[in-house]
């Protein structure tokens, strides 16, 4: 019986070795990657490239709770599942705001510039993806992790496409239109973490309504 429980025991920190092993991995290469598509989409003037560039600064800061919570409870990452649905929303609301200076003062990007960018990124959070594919299913913080990354594929696609169809049209709007759909994806993505979060927290009697501040327990 104590064989039993020691080979629990050591299993449970393995996994959680391999968790924090892979966040880590995902927090370097987005943390990396914000910087590379905030720089080239000021540069380009892209609209979709800072959208997406701020999707990896979302990210980062998403498996940097993710990685602070590994080894904590179902209460705690619940907490954290909350705290990064409401920095997927803000992140979603800011690029509703660039989206919409893009229609007021329209500005064709450079299509390069946007292609070569959002294929480094594509490869990055490809292998991000890759990594995380395997622990998707082991928790909710886990799994919240693992939509980000899904979402950061989806971007990444979009980018691409939005810069093949600004050199056929040499037109801002491709740009603009997938700056709203990333908006559109962040804020998508925020209410289903949320949703999660929600139902894991009532789960283990914690109010959901504080879910983010100091949560306590439900009266019995």
């Amino acid at each position: 019986m104590d064989d039993c429980c020691v080979d629990k025991a050591s299993a449970v920190e393995r996994l959680r070795e391999r968790q924090a092993a892979t966040l880590r991995l995902a927090l370097a290469a987005n943390a990396a990657m914000f910087v590379v598509e905030l720089v080239f989409g000021l540069l380009a003037g892209s609209v979709a490239l800072l959208a997406d560039s701020l999707d990896m600064l979302g990210d980062a800061l998403v498996y940097g709770f993710s990685l602070y919570v590994v080894g904590r409870g179902a209460v705690w990452k619940a907490r954290a599942a909350a705290s990064k649905a409401i920095v997927m929303a803000l992140f979603g609301a800011f690029v509703f705001g660039q989206v919409a200076y893009k229609v007021v003062y329209p500005q064709v990007p450079a299509f390069e510039t946007m292609g070569v960018v959002g294929t480094l990124a594509l490869a990055v959070n490809g292998v991000c993806f890759a990594l995380l594919w395997h622990h998707r299913a082991e928790d909710i913080n886990m799994r919240s992790v693992w939509l980000c990354s899904r979402n950061d594929l989806i971007a990444n696609v979009s980018v691409l496409l939005a810069a093949w169809a600004v050199w056929a049209t040499l037109s801002p709007w491709p740009d603009i239109v997938v700056g709203a759909l990333i908006c559109g994806v962040f804020l998508r993505s925020a209410f289903l973490v949320a949703r999660e979060a929600r139902a894991e927290l009532r789960a283990n009697h914690v109010r959901p309504s504080v879910a983010t501040g100091a949560p306590r327990a439900a009266r019995r």
